[in-house]
């Protein structure tokens, strides 16, 4: 169906020459380049195409925007090895391939072309973008532009970026990589635009990123007071990032599944379900005091999450399971880090702005997990970061159940206020925060549904998911 797909372009070496001082227009420089059969050979765009299929994992028929499609082979790949529906996109009418013209009229419906330039804001949008050998050709005080651009127009991007010089600009006196930047400068970008980075790699020549900015950060993060002070918080994470300990990066994805169980009280009522999924060699990843309520009904787990800054919550980590790896935030109380063995431990960092100075003080490379206002809403995006997207989620039911809020005792809990909550023709009683929990829970939801597949057993929560429900279908009455 599809033809010239090249899975192993040559390379081109060009010898450069004096470059001449006036600079055409960047539209007629790529007209001019694209007229050349030499600048054709090498794409890109071809060669990371599975990389992209693998990392995004789309389905047959979702929807992509080629941003700077350039020949178009690509794209291409994308529609014949992922079953997707491809728009490509580029500002020069003349860049795309003379086998490629042809297959948008016979291909149409996998395949076509818009003439767009990323600089301007643009009416096109899709699920997914996919961005290579394009932001290194844009001048730098147009970048912010393009990157707003592109992940304004699609929920989760991939951009592929060169981080060396080009050697065809001397083929018409001008070079085109305006923007040769390390990979720490382009992660900085997508730091600065509270992206979720799903996925990153760089190797001596270019950097990858799978990004998504989709949900507006202040939807998704807690808009109320921390539970802790700031300069607290603040002093917390000065300390702990100096202890050397081994950061969370991004990994790729796989298909491993894993459970994320909290406390809540269904789980009491599930944990045999949890057994079950536990001797099937489903890792089990405790939050909170959940980890110890496991410990003792004989479950061992595979890691445990802590956000929370305050001191009291060393005790749910007062026993140490060998083998178990303790993802701890930068902003938990020292005496949590002292508990554990350095070498079980892994520390991550929330995206709060306020801790942003003390990060780049300390470390090259960092990468914020934002996220709601409870451990559960950190958790989804720093273990889909980690490269899980299957989750079975137990305990995290935002809601009370008989009167409980928790399957054990926590006497922290005790004595909230209760109120209701209608979705469709369930009421459920909860706690405020419980209800804060459940709108950021749909934000984020909306932000990253499409990059894992979900299993929540009982609660509020489940009953979101089933419905698909809004922050307009959650009702207090």
């Amino acid at each position: 169906m599809f033809a010239s797909i090249r899975s192993e372009p040559p390379k081109v070496e060009i010898k450069p020459i004096l470059l001449s001082k006036k600079r055409p227009a960047e539209k007629d420089i790529y007209k001019e380049m694209w007229s050349k059969p030499e600048y054709r050979t090498v794409a890109p765009g071809e060669q990371c195409a599975m990389d992209f299929l693998v990392q995004a994992s789309p389905a047959k028929g979702d929807t992509v925007l080629d941003l700077g499609c350039g020949t178009g082979r690509g794209g291409l790949a994308l529609a014949a090895f992922g079953g997707l529906n491809v728009t490509l996109v580029d500002f020069a009418s003349n860049c795309l391939d003379e086998d490629i013209i042809p297959m948008l009229k016979t291909q149409s419906h996998a395949l076509r072309f818009e003439e767009r330039d990323l600089t301007e804001p643009f009416d096109l949008g899709a699920k997914y973008g996919f961005c290579t050998d394009v932001l290194e050709h844009i001048p730098t005080s147009d970048v912010d532009k393009v990157l707003d651009n592109c992940l304004a127009a699609c929920k989760h991007v991939f951009f592929q970026i060169s981080t060396v010089d080009d050697v065809m600009g001397g083929m018409i006196g001008h070079p085109l990589h305006l923007t040769v930047k390390p990979y720490e400068w382009w992660l900085q970008k997508f730091r600065d635009r509270n992206c979720i980075i799903h996925w990153s790699k760089e190797d001596s020549i270019s950097c990858m990123f799978y990004v998504s900015a989709w949900v507006p950060v202040e939807d998704i993060e807690v808009s109320g007071k921390l539970n802790t002070e700031l300069e607290e918080v603040r002093n917390n994470v000065r300390h702990n990032i100096k202890r050397g300990i081994q950061q969370v990066a991004p990994h790729p994805t796989n298909e491993v599944e894993v459970m994320l169980v909290g406390g809540g009280p269904s789980l009491k009522r599930d944990i045999e379900k949890v057994r079950e999924l536990r001797d099937r060699g489903v890792k089990l990843i405790c939050l909170n005091n959940a980890y110890q309520y496991c410990i003792e009904q004989g479950l061992t787990p595979s890691a445990y999450i802590q956000v929370d800054a305050r001191e009291f919550n060393k005790r749910f980590v007062q026993t140490i399971v060998p083998g178990c790896k303790y993802f701890i935030a930068s902003q938990c109380h020292p005496s949590v880090f002292d508990q554990i063995p350095a070498d079980q431990t892994l520390i991550w960092h929330t995206s709060a702005e306020d801790i942003n100075d003390l990060l780049a003080q300390e470390y090259k490379n960092w990468y914020p997990v934002p996220g709601g206002s409870t451990v559960l809403l950190r958790a989804i995006p720093l273990f889909r970061m980690l490269g899980f997207k299957r989750f079975h989620i137990f305990g995290c039911d935002s809601c009370l159940e008989d009167g409980a809020h928790h399957a054990y005792e926590q006497k922290e809990n005790d004595n909230q206020p209760v109120v209701s909550v209608r979705i469709g023709e369930k009421v459920f009683f909860c706690h405020p925060w419980m209800v804060s929990q459940a709108k950021e829970f749909i934000d984020l939801i909306g932000c990253m549904g499409d990059v894992m597949e979900l299993e929540i057993y009982g609660g509020m929560l489940h009953q979101i998911l089933v419905d698909g429900a809004s922050r307009a279908d959650l009702k207090e009455i």
